[in-house]
């Protein structure tokens, strides 16, 4: 009954709609169910239903009971009000970091021990802005008020604090970045476009 109940506010919404497609390649009952195994689909419900249902419904206190229960048995610490496009995608259990001002777009893909923050100072004072189908490698690293394009892969391992234009591979300490048309082909799969 609850997952149904899930699944209607699923399809009531385009971001979890692109959520779900990222993860099953469909958007049928059966997909959501399989999808909602997923630690990343799971912990990503529940932080879009968090924010987006009002605080003093039934569901909406479910959900934010469930945002911070998942939290913590994930590791993934990532605030409510984020702002996430459509399409997100995080398929590892294990620590994942992003700072509250960061902006991520559209079919973006979130692997473990990934931390995005902010510098507190310098000329790169702020948090990274992403563009689309941004691939974020394991270990990686990225900090600082950057502007990362649309179709970039950062590598395994990357300290990134510098702006990478689309179309790019970002790789190495510090990151060394590579001009690379079809850099996330095969990384960023099942994308939704509505």
């Amino acid at each position: 009954m609850l997952q149904r109940i899930l699944y209607n506010k699923v399809l009531a919404s385009e971001l979890l709609k692109a959520d779900l497609f990222r993860y099953a390649g469909d958007l049928g009952f059966a997909a959501f169910k399989k999808a909602y195994r997923n630690t990343g689909f799971h912990f990503t419900l529940f932080f879009r239903l968090s924010y987006s249902l009002s605080r003093y419904s039934v569901l909406g206190r479910y959900a934010r009971m469930q945002y911070h229960k998942l939290t913590f048995k994930y590791g993934y610490q990532i605030p409510r009000g984020t702002k996430i496009g459509g399409g997100i995608r995080i398929s590892h259990f294990g620590p994942l970091l992003v700072n509250s001002k960061t902006v991520i777009g559209n079919n973006c893909y979130l692997s473990h021990n990934v931390t995005i923050g902010e510098t507190k100072r310098g000329s790169l004072k702020g948090s990274p802005t992403f563009g689309n189908r941004v691939w974020m490698g394991p270990g990686a690293v990225i900090v600082g008020k950057i502007t990362v394009g649309d179709n970039v892969l950062i590598a395994p391992n990357c300290y990134l604090n510098v702006d990478v234009p689309s179309n790019s591979v970002a790789m190495g300490n510090p990151a060394k970045i590579i001009s690379k048309e079809d850099a996330t082909e095969d990384y960023i799969t099942n994308i939704y476009n509505g």
